[in-house]
């Protein structure tokens, strides 16, 4: 099988930069959330269309960096 319909892009969610990265194997949709700087993978999920799939990322991502506090250096 080949991933079609690929897309990647930076949104910002609080103070932190997360990359997207969709696409699509088969019938379903597959998305890819991660924070920029180190690369770590936050969420990985899947849906019937890239917004759904994308959306779910995002929350995942929202949910897991809400938690994670940041220091002055």
């Amino acid at each position: 099988m080949k991933a079609e319909d690929y897309s990647e892009r930076q949104v910002e969610v609080d103070p932190w930069q997360v990359r997207l990265t969709s696409y699509k194997l088969g019938d379903v949709y597959h998305c890819k959330a991660d924070n920029v700087s180190p690369g770590a993978a936050l969420a990985r999920t899947t849906g019937a269309t890239r917004e759904e799939a994308e959306q779910k990322a995002l929350d995942r991502a929202r949910q897991l960096l809400s938690r994670t506090r940041r220091h002055d250096v």
